[in-house]
């Protein structure tokens, strides 16, 4: 997920980005577009970086576990005797 920070940030922002009679409002703006940022970024569901290297070596495991087993497979139908 992205820190509170990185949301900070880009609500501080997109406030400086607000017209000048709208600054009274500014607070308000800002405090609804963290709201907003915080809502989309839950509903897309995202991973850390931590979390996606985690699963990145996992997945190369696996994939060197599937290699050596297909090794394995192949050896032993070579080996096999014939039945003709």
């Amino acid at each position: 997920m992205i820190d509170a920070k990185k949301i900070e940030e880009l609500a501080g922002k997109f406030s400086q980005s607000i017209p000048p009679g709208a600054k009274a409002f500014q607070q308000d703006i800002e405090n609804n577009f963290k709201q907003v940022l915080q809502s989309l970024i839950g509903k897309m569901d995202l991973v850390t970086r931590e979390e996606f290297d985690v699963q990145k070596k996992v997945l190369a495991r696996t994939r060197e576990k599937i290699e050596a087993l297909e090794k394995t497979l192949n050896e032993m139908a070579n080996n096999q005797p014939d039945s003709h």
